[in-house]
């Protein structure tokens, strides 16, 4: 269990996945409630560019990514990863609290949106600096055996806030009248964050820090300036991280974002249908995650990352072929062993990125490369899988732009020399 106990170390895990709850709890929030929220603070004749509005407001969440990680990236590479964990999980529970609190167009005209775009905008810095720094925080917790199955845990946690998210809107838009949910009831879930983010900055303040980033200050040899060094001698684990994130990315917003619209547009089969199916998908991704980190522990990291891009490179076009026949039975079956592969890719992927960067620059290099490439590509991919539907005509196009990015995250795979895992206990001890 490394260098802590198994007490400590469960507390540790606990810890570092509740802020990633929170951020994904208030990432489905916010799109499940985009109708709600266009009406309110984006009035328009037009409903359709009032949601657009909105979404415009949900991307600026995107755009803000990467400057968050530079700044704390820059914050836990120079005081410490547990400072940076515990006011990232603050700066993303004040807005999320405020935008529940917030009075709409209605009320205060102007204010309200160029509001809620400001405290979107806050969400992104945090989310910038939030999930990357917990997977840090975790893999230098985890012993030299255990680093996929436990960072493993920021993918499980992520999966958890996703589904905590839409189950608590699903459970509002069922529980009051549309009236009531338009008046009042939309405000509950995200006042509702805020609980949970006071509870893990109560955890994150009690767990220890980093043994890695603790060796550094021992030594003396903390990074003064993180952001400089990175971009000045790590330039080849940026471009590294940054294709293998590239199926990362894409794939999840394509297969669960984009694909119950897809489903709908090219079958007959029902909204609700669908979000069901990409529901129980989402849980068993969940499930499988912390499997397949397990297994890339014992039979190793690279080979079950490469086995889930290859399934995926190989796959996805059959499977779309499958998903757009209209059977049921057909449409299920697809979903299942997308799933099956994106857990694979997903299970042991921060037990191999992570380790890329120096400790000293750590949490800069991951939190910076890894926001770059899910700005420009995972936000970006159900938004180009239309567009590329529109242009071609063909419903497999989101395929084939899928299978691209798995044999671009394969060649980025190989260019990380076998020997990573041996090294990087040297590397641990080095600036």
């Amino acid at each position: 269990m490394g260098s802590d106990g198994p007490t400590v170390l469960r507390k540790t895990v606990l810890a570092g996945a509740i802020g990633n709850v929170l951020e994904w709890y208030d990432f489905a929030l916010f799109g499940y409630f985009a109708p709600v929220l266009s009406r309110l603070f984006f009035p328009a004749s037009d409903p359709s560019l009032s949601l657009i509005a909105t979404f415009g407001v949900f991307a600026v969440g995107f755009l803000a990514r990467p400057l968050g990680a530079l700044l704390f990236g820059h914050w836990g590479d120079t005081r410490g990863r547990r400072a940076a964990l515990a006011w990232s999980i603050i700066l993303m529970a004040l807005p999320t609290c405020l935008v529940g609190l917030l009075p709409t167009y209605a009320q205060v005209g102007l204010a309200a949106p160029l509001t809620l775009t400001a405290l979107r905008f806050l969400q992104g810095l945090s989310v910038g600096g939030e999930f990357t720094g917990s997977v840090t925080f975790l893999v230098e917790h985890a012993a030299s055996t255990e680093r996929g199955y436990i960072g493993s845990w920021a993918g499980f946690s992520a999966q958890i806030g996703a589904l905590l998210g839409s189950g608590v809107g699903a459970l509002m838009t069922a529980s009051l009248s549309s009236e009531a949910l338009q008046e009042w009831g939309w405000r509950i879930p995200f006042v509702v964050g805020s609980v949970i983010a006071l509870v893990g900055w109560y955890l994150r303040r009690r767990i220890p820090e980093s043994p890695a980033f603790e060796r550094l200050q021992q030594a003396g040899v903390v990074s003064s300036s993180p952001v400089r060094e990175l971009f000045r001698s790590h330039r080849a684990p940026l471009l590294q991280v940054i294709g293998l994130v590239l199926l990362h990315g894409v794939g999840f917003y394509i297969f669960y974002v984009f694909l119950p619209s897809y489903l709908t547009k090219v079958t007959d089969l029902p909204m609700g249908t669908a979000l069901l199916i990409n529901t129980m998908c989402m849980a068993l991704l969940a499930i499988l995650i912390p499997f397949m980190g397990k297994l890339s522990d014992r039979v190793g990291h690279r080979w079950v990352l490469a086995s889930g891009a290859a399934g995926l490179a190989l796959g996805t076009v059959p499977f779309f072929l499958w998903l757009s026949s209209g059977h049921f039975a057909l449409i299920v079956t697809a979903q299942v062993l997308i799933t099956v592969f994106v857990s694979a890719y997903m299970g042991p992927f921060f037990a191999i990125v992570a380790v890329l960067f120096p400790v000293a620059r750590r949490y800069t290099g991951l939190s910076t490369s890894y926001n770059i490439a899910s700005a420009l590509f995972g936000g970006t991919a159900p938004l180009m899988a239309t567009v590329m539907m529109e242009r071609s005509g063909s419903v497999l196009a989101p395929a084939w732009y899928v299978s691209l990015c798995a044999v671009l995250s394969l060649i980025a795979l190989s260019t990380i020399r076998e020997e990573l895992k041996e090294t990087v206990e040297v590397q641990v001890g080095t600036p």
